[in-house]
């Protein structure tokens, strides 16, 4: 005979305590936040109430350029590099510091200036010197917050992006995009609060595991969803032959009244996470289908965007996507062009690269601008780290490649209420170390959830008995960035 699971004295007593605490703490926050403020909705199981200040931004599109980009050879002028030539890199520049193995056997590291040109955009900001292979860039230059003063802890490329999406190099913590869901919830009961697409690229391209979008301890509600650029956007979004919606919907039903008799019994957050991305499955079945169906985008965006975002593949399409997708409520939409690791051949492979980002990155800023969106909507660009002044490998005046450097690296925001048509932060003459503001990436982190409305130090989750948050230990809100 089945006997019911009984709730335990331990599981009553701390189910009990949690509940008090998140009620006291809901009580405490909705007296200390201004009157402008979002109103505290009523805390769902595992989900923070409101942000804790009147947020400048609603949501985040978040640009990751996989493989780490060549900061020298797209933001970062060095005009002085030019007689530097195949030049030794100083060894009191490099000051010991680590390399990776593919370069740490070098005999020589020899100075390698970037084969493009550089223009100064002035749009009525700073003056933001471009790479020639960012014109589209360029014309909207003056919606950019640069920041050349980037570093990061992590030098190859799995714990480097693990870092930069998470806030630590070791697996199995949230990603930026779900910390954002949990904090944020929903503002579209129809679609997931986090989408990702994939693009790939024209060079090496690294693998990208799940876990960059992943939810780690938070309930799985929060992770991102993929949307496919072939096929089906989503896998299994379809029902099979011969299952009717009507059919579906009574198998959900049942499924979620098993669910809940089970969670009574167990008290299992995670069952009620599991019925709620069954719930989002169905709601999707409708609404993803008129998301990717572009027949309503008028000719004006065709020729913002090219007619290349006609093509499910590529990064344009990706961008118009993500338009799309902020304009149906979707709090963080996160966008991976792969390719961007060049340690050969990159004056070729980062051509192909910005041909197939530039434009598109240009368009999705000036359709949030014209949309009203982008005061609101958060953009930022960037990779897990940047690439060193020297070369690797053979150096010729028209071909050269460039190893991992986390000691300095670039990354721009835009929108969200950052400083438009600025840049921050230096990098001494060889681009090899930072002189000026110097930014981690606990940093941003900080600075970013700022401006989504949350103190960073507060945004947090308990698990194993410590509350957790996305800049760990560490990280300071950069107010020099913000408007």
């Amino acid at each position: 005979m089945h006997l019911p699971t009984l709730l335990s004295r331990r599981r009553f007593l701390s189910r009990s305590a949690t509940s008090l605490s998140s009620a006291l703490g809901t009580l405490a926050l909705a007296s200390s936040l201004p009157a402008n403020a979002p109103a505290v909705r009523p805390g769902e199981p595992g989900r923070w109430p409101s942000p804790h200040f009147a947020p400048r931004a609603r949501r985040v599109i978040y640009l990751h350029m996989e493989g780490g980009p060549s900061q020298l050879d797209l933001f970062d002028h060095k005009p002085r590099l030019a007689d530097l030539y195949d030049h030794d890199l100083p060894e009191s520049v490099r000051g010991g510091q680590r390399l990776t193995g593919m370069t740490s056997g070098q005999k020589r590291f020899p100075i390698a200036p970037s084969l493009f040109r550089f223009k100064r955009w002035d749009n009525g900001g700073d003056g933001l010197w471009l790479s020639e292979l960012l014109p589209h860039l360029g014309s909207v230059a003056d919606e950019l917050c640069v920041i050349r003063s980037m570093h990061t802890e992590a030098i190859n490329h799995e714990p480097a992006i693990t870092f930069v999406q998470t806030g630590t190099q070791q697996p199995g913590r949230p990603s930026f995009g779900a910390w954002t869901s949990y904090g944020l919830g929903s503002d579209n009961h129809n679609l997931p609060t986090y989408c990702v697409l994939i693009t790939q690229g024209f060079g090496n391209m690294q693998a990208l595991s799940a876990r960059f979008w992943g939810s780690g301890f938070l309930p799985s509600d929060h992770q991102g969803c993929k949307l496919r650029s072939s096929g089906d956007p989503v896998l299994f979004l379809r029902d099979p032959p011969g299952v009717a919606r009507a059919d579906r919907r009574a198998m959900l039903d049942l499924t979620a009244q098993l669910g809940r008799e089970q969670f009574a019994r167990s008290l299992d957050p995670e069952i009620e996470a599991r019925i709620n991305q069954q719930e989002m499955a169905f709601r999707m079945q409708m609404s993803v289908p008129e998301l990717v169906d572009l027949a309503s985008e008028g000719e004006a965006t065709w020729r913002l965007y090219g007619e290349e975002a006609k093509t499910p593949s590529t990064f344009a399409s990706s961008c118009l996507l993500a338009r799309r997708l902020v304009e149906r409520g979707v709090r963080f939409v996160q966008l991976f062009l792969r390719g961007w690791d060049q340690h050969g051949n990159l004056p070729n492979e980062l051509r192909a690269q910005t041909k197939a980002a530039d434009r598109a990155i240009a368009a999705l800023l000036i359709d949030l601008r014209r949309r009203g969106l982008l005061d609101d909507t958060l953009v930022l660009w960037g990779g897990e780290f940047g690439r060193t002044v020297y070369s690797q490998g053979g150096l010729s005046h028209d071909d050269y490649g460039r190893d991992h450097h986390p000691r300095c690296f670039t990354m721009w925001m835009a929108g969200g209420g950052v400083r438009r048509g600025h840049v921050h932060g230096e990098t001494d003459e060889l681009g090899y170390n930072i002189v000026r503001d110097p930014v981690s990436v606990h940093d941003l982190h900080a600075t970013m959830l700022h401006q989504l409305g949350f103190d960073h130090e507060h945004l947090t989750f308990r698990h194993q008995g410590r509350d957790f948050r996305l800049t760990d230990v560490a990280g300071r809100v950069v107010h020099e960035l913000l408007a």
